[in-house]
């Protein structure tokens, strides 16, 4: 049988002061690998500190920031022309993308491009009256930013209203409100929907 096939565990310990290895069992070649690893330790220990320290790597790909700029602008280009599905196409390239950037970008950019395109995706739904799927997407963007984003607010509260869950449209844009305080179209949907209650309750 040789070395390499059996397992010796020998008692180490550390000095305090000096953060060196010892070996509590003496054995010559024991010794001789601490001595390497103790020399070896106080070498970095040794390295000055002052050393210039080489910059980060850049925290963000400009190419892909600048790649989900262009799939948010043709998405929103095509829904100008009133090519509606084409402009779901793009905003869902361009979430693809956005939502795999590498892990060490910051996040408040993943949700920034994140929020705005689904919020863009909603409305193009809403234009087909998809009303389920923009409601779907508009609520995903108010997870992404839930304050300055009242477009996607109001776009869920629509939704709802529209597919007739009229407590929930209520519900929804009351918290809406209290995010992003007395928005105009915020306050116009919450009177709508009101009305609209108001006559359901009324007929009964």
């Amino acid at each position: 049988m040789s070395e390499l096939d059996t397992f010796t565990c020998y008692p180490l310990r550390i000095d305090p002061k000096t953060k060196a290895l010892e070996s509590l069992t003496p054995s010559r070649a024991l010794e001789a690998e601490l001595t390497a690893v103790n020399q070896l330790h106080r070498a970095l220990l040794g390295i000055d500190g002052g050393a210039p320290v080489p910059p980060p790597p850049v925290p963000v790909n400009p190419k892909r920031t600048a790649n989900v700029n262009k799939l948010r602008d043709s998405g929103n280009a095509e829904f100008r022309k009133g090519r509606f599905a084409d402009a779901i196409r793009f905003y869902s390239l361009g979430l693809q993308m956005a939502l795999t950037r590498p892990v060490w970008e910051p996040p408040q950019l993943v949700h920034e491009e994140v929020a705005t395109l689904f919020a863009n995706r909603a409305q193009a739904h809403m234009a087909t009256q998809g009303w389920a799927e923009g409601a779907v997407d508009a609520e995903a963007s108010v997870e992404a930013k839930k304050t300055g984003n009242a477009k996607a607010w109001w776009r869920r509260g629509k939704c709802l209203y529209e597919m007739g869950r009229l407590e929930e449209a209520q519900e929804w844009v009351r918290r809406g409100l209290e995010m992003e305080g007395d928005e105009h179209d915020l306050l116009a949907l919450r009177v709508e929907i009101q009305n609209r209650l108001d006559t359901a309750t009324s007929a009964l």
